[in-house]
């Protein structure tokens, strides 16, 4: 007696091709990568646009504060939190009104803000009738008297830290400029590791 064992073709196992898998594992990777890759790309550029970045001090105008070549840890974000204050070193964005023709940026500090009245005499700088003290500074103002200037509304007078005279290219030279000019506050100098400190 014999017998006959036919095929159930409804289960019969079937097997993709190894290198159709391969091919898929391939692309599934290489998107996973590309979209690995335009994350950080767009934390990048949001992080540069709104967090921080790195400048570097090109001229001499905040000397003795800051030297030529340093690089410098430059928050952006405070801009968008705050108001500047008195004191704070600042990247300034130059305006067609006032371009020095030699930077898009400048660094300079922030002296008087908005509703103050400043005026430079004797050498010295006066802020709303008081004299200022600038422990950043090695010499008295030497280009003379100026002001009394009133600093509008949403405006701030900043001048460089160097005042030799001819030294600072400043809002004595081109007035106060708008605070919306301001890319961000300096708070360190990285570089070199030597002069590093927090302003």
């Amino acid at each position: 007696m014999s017998f006959f064992v036919g095929r159930n073709d409804t289960n019969k196992a079937t097997a993709r091709p190894r290198q159709d898998t391969e091919s898929r594992s391939f692309t599934h990777e290489l998107w996973d990568w590309t979209k690995s890759i335009l994350v950080a790309l767009l934390v990048v550029i949001l992080v540069h646009q709104f967090g921080f970045n790195l400048s570097t001090v090109r001229g001499n105008s905040m000397l003795p504060t800051l030297q030529e070549g340093e690089w410098l840890f430059v928050n952006k974000a405070t801009t968008y939190l705050k108001a500047p204050k008195r004191g704070e070193v600042v990247i300034l964005k130059e305006s067609k009104e006032f371009a020095l023709a030699k930077h898009l940026f400048l660094v300079k500090r922030v002296v008087a803000i908005s509703g103050d009245e400043v005026q430079g005499r004797a050498g010295f700088l006066y802020i709303n009738g008081d004299k200022v003290e600038e422990p950043y500074t090695d010499t008295p103002i030497e280009d003379g008297d100026f002001g009394p200037i009133h600093i509008g509304q949403g405006c701030v007078f900043v001048m460089g830290d160097n005042r030799h005279a001819a030294a600072s290219a400043d809002s004595r030279r081109f007035g106060a400029v708008p605070a919306s000019l301001i890319q961000g506050r300096a708070e360190y100098v990285l570089w070199p590791f030597s002069m590093a400190a927090k302003l």
